[in-house]
């Protein structure tokens, strides 16, 4: 299991991941799952990955030097000579199938689901930065101002904070700031998803970066932000008001007075049944 992050502002992008692919209670393997491909004042590209590792470390290596012909006559087009982040995320998906074509059959047999998930994203000069989720037949989808953020792995712990803070117009730091919570809160959640940690933040129009941090346990700011997250979460929680029960005085309309909506049934005895 595994937990990437990946947010598309008009400031720049933000990507984060962790580096934890097993987790048991002898085993637990690291293997980082980011990669930057840059070429200064070009382009700028990052790819994380989920799922099979083995799948996503093949994927990573054809993407290299797979190539897409719209023609037999044009010129193949890579990830280093594509025009558009969309071309160099379609060279993305041929990447994936060329390893399906590969492997799936045998893998199959061996009783493994072909399962990747991957998001991408970046900077090609000439036109805008643009954000991919891309699946394991090799279609994608693309971050809109609706939807700037992806994730992929283990989802679900880290969405609400990004839902409640991420728009467009979110600074780069704060995006930053927000991508470390929303992993710190699955990291409480899940252990199959651990440290260290990558993480990377492009400024729009630089084509390179030198924002690149890897984030272990030792990390100052990672292990303020860990603390006082949950420190600040507990504070806001203890000042909210207890339920009321029974009408007992409050300025908050109360909800949960008795009375106020149809009982539930309540089973006394075994031989009563719940309608």
């Amino acid at each position: 299991m595994t937990y990437c992050v990946a947010i598309k502002l008009n400031a720049g992008l933000v990507f984060l991941s962790d580096s934890r692919t097993n987790a048991g209670l002898d085993q637990i393997s690291t293997f980082r799952k980011m990669i930057v491909y840059e070429k200064p004042d070009d382009r700028f590209m990052v790819l994380l990955s989920a799922g099979n590792l083995s799948i996503s470390q093949s994927v990573r290596e054809i993407l290299q030097v797979e190539q897409l012909k719209e023609r037999e006559d044009s010129e193949a087009i890579t990830i280093w000579n594509a025009a558009s982040m969309f071309d160099a995320a379609r060279v993305l998906g041929s990447a994936i199938r060329h390893v399906y074509d590969r492997d799936a059959a045998s893998l199959k047999l061996a009783g493994v689901e072909f399962n990747v998930s991957l998001i991408f994203g970046g900077q090609i000069r000439g036109e805008a930065m643009r954000l991919f989720q891309v699946y394991a037949a090799g279609n994608f989808i693309e971050a809109t101002t609706e939807t700037p953020y992806f994730q992929a792995g283990e989802s679900k712990y880290g969405k609400p904070v990004l839902d409640r803070v991420i728009t467009p117009t979110t600074p780069l730091d704060e995006a930053a700031k927000c991508a470390l919570v929303s992993m710190d809160s699955t990291l409480k959640s899940n252990l199959s998803v651990g440290l260290p940690l990558d993480m990377v933040v492009y400024e729009a129009d630089a084509f390179q970066t030198d924002k690149v941090v890897c984030i272990d346990e030792n990390n100052p700011y990672f292990r303020m932000l860990h603390g006082s997250w949950g420190q600040k979460l507990r504070e806001v929680f203890d000042s909210i008001e207890d339920p009321m029960w029974n009408g007992e005085h409050t300025e908050v309309p109360l909800m949960l007075q008795t009375g106020r909506h149809r009982p539930l049934k309540k089973i006394t005895t075994p031989e009563e049944k719940l309608i």
